[in-house]
């Protein structure tokens, strides 16, 4: 099970993030738990400085940018492996 978390106060890239994560997860049929994180204290708690950021169990995949379509199944079918 991936624990995903997308890290965004609701930018238009933040949303763009998350709906491309759901679609990846979605399409792929991947277990996964998806979390919006709004709260700015929380960013912190990752290191995250600019967003969007996207979090995939406990690790920073992205800070600032979203990721390719191509890319993030990648990295999230590798997560799935781990």
């Amino acid at each position: 099970m991936l624990d995903i978390k997308v890290l965004g106060p609701g930018c238009a890239n933040c949303i763009k993030l998350e709906n491309l994560v759901k679609e990846v997860v979605s399409e792929n049929n991947l277990p996964a738990n998806i979390e919006k994180i709004t709260d700015k204290e929380k960013f912190m708690d990752y290191g995250v400085m600019i967003t969007p950021g996207l979090v995939v169990n406990g690790k920073v995949l992205a800070m600032g940018k979203i990721p390719t379509k191509s890319t993030l199944e990648h990295w999230l079918k590798d997560h799935l492996s781990k």
